[in-house]
């Protein structure tokens, strides 16, 4: 029984092609609107946590707002390395220059730290060898410069050995960093140098003091115990004004970023349910139509002996059909269009999931349901004599 109402679903669907397609307008667009506005949103989240991942999850990030003229030195940073919890540290200092290699003259930001930074940034060399604490007690004047700084000032990443001036002075490159996956294509990335932290403050002017660090745990789980250590030893250090500095715990932002983004989903889900109820009352509103015109239909098939329950399974399984539909054509619409999103436009980026597709199919099978409900009671419930004497 359940065969034949879907064969006769489908011959009726068939029979009024441009009507159908009309009705699953509201379902298509629907989902397409909940289907892309939500990829859109994973792969918002995925790149987001992509990049704080490589930044690392077991990092903080230490800012001194006010030194009290009691600046902190490199020896009392290294100093905390002997702390339990703590596995790495590294101050940093952040300037610029211009970079010259023979006739080409570049702007390129320089980064003053030690070789604990490239632990706890997570960084990896395509070729060479990062700064050795040995750099920073001698003040070498060494630099690793990012993928972007080789080509544009080299022409190629085969540079290890060569020699660049940073202000004037002179530098030997030790190293290439790797190109990350977030900068791949991206030719607005800047011109990067690191450079021993001594080195920096000869080159800028600026004293060796620190004023800014990052510091690693062990694992994730000891990143509470750490930042409970370094706030009480900076809280002693700065005169117990806790205004004097500032700590990021980037596991925070990881658990803040998820929070927003899960509320985002929930929030553009709920405006694109709003479009598929719309198109549940257009799909209610044809099948009424379509019971009306079909009434003299439904009077022959109860006069030889069609029970109600029949004629509501054949007048609901068409509903949902077209409901069902609608979301199969929306679906693969979606698929498209994210695929084009991906392709064309660098700046977004949209991941598809099978748990939304698969929450657009039943949410699209659910109001096929709900809205066909009502046409097809009232089509069951047509007295069989009244539904004979019906003439359009």
């Amino acid at each position: 029984m359940v065969i034949q109402s879907v064969k006769m679903a489908m011959d009726s669907i068939m029979s009024n092609k441009l009507r159908s397609f009309l009705t699953m307008l509201g379902m298509i667009i629907g989902v397409m609107s909940l289907v892309i506005l939500v990829s859109i949103v994973n792969g918002a989240t995925k790149s987001v946590t992509d990049s704080i991942a490589n930044i690392g999850t077991n990092m903080l990030a230490v800012n001194i707002k006010d030194d009290k003229d009691e600046p902190l030195s490199l020896d009392e940073i290294e100093e905390l390395i002997d702390y339990d919890s703590v596995k790495n540290v590294a101050p940093y200092s952040t300037g610029s220059a211009t970079a010259k290699y023979e006739r080409t003259s570049e702007s390129i930001s320089l980064y003053g730290t030690t070789g604990a930074y490239y632990d706890i940034k997570g960084l990896s060399l395509e070729r060479g060898r990062f700064i050795k604490n040995a750099d920073v007690e001698g003040s070498t004047f060494v630099a690793v410069i990012n993928q972007t700084a080789a080509q544009e000032l080299f022409g190629q990443t085969h540079v290890v050995g060569e020699t660049i001036s940073l202000n004037g002075y002179r530098f030997t490159v030790i190293g290439v960093l790797e190109e990350e996956e977030s900068t791949k294509g991206n030719v607005s990335e800047r011109l990067e140098a690191y450079i021993p932290f001594t080195a920096l403050s000869k080159i800028t002017g600026n004293t060796r003091n620190v004023s800014s660090l990052y510091i690693s745990s062990a694992d994730e789980e000891s990143m509470d115990a750490v930042e409970n250590e370094i706030t009480k030893f900076l809280y002693q250090r700065f005169s117990y004004d806790s205004d004097a500095f500032s700590i990021t715990n980037s596991s925070t932002i990881m658990e803040a970023m998820s929070s927003v983004n899960d509320t985002m989903k929930w929030m553009l889900g709920g405006i694109a349910a709003i479009s598929l109820l719309v198109g549940g009352i257009g799909i209610m509103n044809i099948m009424l139509v379509s019971v009306t015109e079909r009434t003299r239909e439904i009077g022959i098939r109860k006069a030889i002996g069609a029970r109600k329950k029949t004629i509501l399974m054949q007048f609901l399984i068409e509903a949902l059909l077209v409901s069902v539909m609608g979301c199969l054509i929306g679906i693969l619409l979606s698929a498209a269009t994210v695929a084009g999103i991906n392709r064309f436009v660098d700046s977004l980026s949209a991941s598809m999931s099978v748990d939304i597709v698969m929450i657009a199919m039943g949410f699209s099978a659910f109001i096929g349901v709900v809205f066909g409900i009502y046409p097809a009671y009232k089509a069951a419930n047509k007295p069989p004599i009244e539904a004979l004497r019906y003439s359009n």
